[in-house]
């Protein structure tokens, strides 16, 4: 079986980080364990981390979600292509939609099915090491840019630095 890089798991509950060496050590080349958040960007410029698992809550008597919601984008920032799963026992949907939506691989609530939770890990490593095509990348790109001027092509096709015939035919292909 291929071992699937490192995981870094982060929770301030040393019982989790304990049960999630000894549930997914067998499948990494190793499970980096972190209680303090704060260490995740020092760590993960340090170590070549495949995936992110993160807890959604780090404030005594929060469970909000918040500060999980926090540190993801803080991560997606800094390291973009890592994916980050999220973990906590509040799992409610829009949690989960709003976690996605920043950027979250995928979304396991506590207690987890060991079996579940690799098969999440994998898919997120696996999604991650799949190149797209160029193509697809740059109307990924096109489509934000558009999305992000609010439909408006001219000022899309200023940012893009391309005429709005060149843009248009752009849209129109996909």
């Amino acid at each position: 079986m291929d071992k699937y890089g490192k995981l870094l798991a982060v929770d301030d509950n040393p019982a989790i980080l304990t049960a999630l060496r000894l549930c997914l050590g067998g499948a990494f080349e190793s499970v980096v364990a972190l209680s303090d958040p704060a260490k995740i960007l020092s760590v993960m410029e340090r170590e070549n981390i495949s995936v992110v698992l993160l807890d959604m809550n780090f404030t005594l008597g929060m469970n909000t979600g918040h500060d999980g919601l926090l540190w993801l984008r803080t991560i997606r920032k800094k390291f973009p292509h890592i994916p980050v799963v999220l973990l906590t026992a509040y799992g409610e949907i829009g949690l989960a939609v709003k976690g996605m939506k920043e950027g979250a691989a995928d979304f396991v609530t506590k207690p987890w099915d060991n079996n579940k939770l690799l098969g999440i890990l994998r898919e997120a490593v696996e999604r991650s090491r799949k190149v797209a095509p160029l193509d697809e990348v740059t109307m990924d790109y096109v489509h934000k840019v558009v999305e992000r001027c609010d439909g408006n092509i001219s000022e899309a096709a200023k940012l893009l630095g391309i005429t709005r015939q060149t843009l248009y035919a752009k849209i129109k292909r996909t």
